[in-house]
């Protein structure tokens, strides 16, 4: 998956994706580095939004759940860890 802009709020912003994804433990930069090498893809059973599955670059696996902007932006609503799958 590659796209060329990740649409990111100011960090002051109360529910902005920059908090949402702070108050998980995380930092932009895994979050990027997840939507660069997904391990897997899907749709957010919760939201139904699409989201994709992958490591930190520090071994954490965590979901990422975003949405299409256009062909080449997307903004991610929020992303936190989850269990590795197993097998």
């Amino acid at each position: 998956m590659r796209y060329l802009q990740v649409i990111w709020d100011d960090d002051d912003l109360p529910e902005g994706n920059m908090r949402h994804v702070a108050e998980h433990g995380l930092t932009i930069d895994d979050v990027e580095h997840v939507l660069e090498n997904p391990w897997e893809e899907g749709v957010s059973a919760g939201t139904e939004r699409p989201c994709c599955f992958g490591y930190t670059r520090g071994g954490e696996f965590i979901i990422v759940v975003y949405e299409h902007v256009d062909d080449e932006t997307i903004y991610p609503i929020t992303a936190y860890e989850v269990p590795e799958p197993k097998g």
